[in-house]
């Protein structure tokens, strides 16, 4: 993975001069739930999806942001399998997003060399979704900066029940014997082989649960919740949970 900052030695100031981040110390992988969409849109008078729209303008954003702070992979938790009960119209909203989001910011993407991938069911997507995705994983696949990882049709029960079925295949099938499967080889069946765990998991809008989203994989990420709606967070909130990761202690369970 390249380093897209070299000329900060040691530390980073944002463009307001807030506290420094120490560049060293910068969680390589960084999930974020997008909450509050529906809401930040209620308190305006405004439909939901306009609440949705506003949010996307955000992803840009967020993502312009960890590509400065030198962050490896951002995962966006966009549509989880919990999602299809809204109602209709609403989730045929959220499924034109990819490709309004893609036509007008893949071109950046590209020139700060992002590499954009996703996990979930993809196959269940609608087939303008997944060419709009594909199209834009195929433009992207060789960039070796920014990973933007779309949690799309996602849901972390699903995903462990999944891995569970292969795995009892292989089993059966004596591609796999029983005694080497620990948790480095349960995860190789998830979505996430080949990515690290969330160093750092981030909730807006005031909720502080996980919503069925990487279970496994955060088991030990640092939580940061705040209660700004997802349209209101910005790179100065985003500096913040920065700060505040740096300020913990990551033990995994020693002293």
């Amino acid at each position: 993975m390249s380093l897209r900052l070299p000329f900060f030695k040691n530390k980073q100031t944002d463009t307001k001069g807030h506290c420094e981040i120490e560049v060293q110390n910068v969680p390589k992988h960084v999930a974020i739930i997008m909450d509050g969409n529906g809401r930040w849109a209620k308190k305006r008078g405004l439909p939901r999806i306009a609440g949705h729209k506003e949010g996307m303008n955000v992803v840009k954003e967020t993502v312009r942001a960890a590509t400065k702070y030198n962050v490896e992979i951002l995962t966006l938790y966009a549509f989880s399998t919990e999602n299809w009960k809204r109602p209709k119209s609403e989730v045929e909203f959220l499924m034109k997003l990819p490709k309004e989001f893609l036509h007008t910011f893949l071109p950046e993407l590209i020139e700060k060399n992002v590499k954009i991938e996703t996990i979930g069911d993809f196959n269940a997507l609608p087939a303008h979704t997944k060419e709009a995705i594909q199209y834009a994983k195929e433009k992207t696949k060789d960039n070796d900066g920014l990973l933007l990882n779309f949690a799309l049709n996602y849901g972390s029960r699903f995903e462990i029940i999944q891995a569970i079925k292969q795995i009892m295949t292989d089993i059966n099938g004596s591609t796999l014997s029983i005694d080497k499967l620990d948790e480095d080889t349960f995860s190789e069946y998830l979505y996430t082989t080949g990515l690290t765990d969330p160093d750092l998991l981030i909730r807006t809008s005031g909720e502080q649960r996980l919503s069925n989203f990487l279970l496994w994989q955060v088991a030990y990420s640092e939580f940061w919740f705040t209660d700004v709606l997802w349209p209101d967070f910005n790179e100065e909130i985003f500096h913040k949970a920065l700060q505040d990761y740096q300020q913990r202690k990551r033990r995994y369970g020693g002293i």
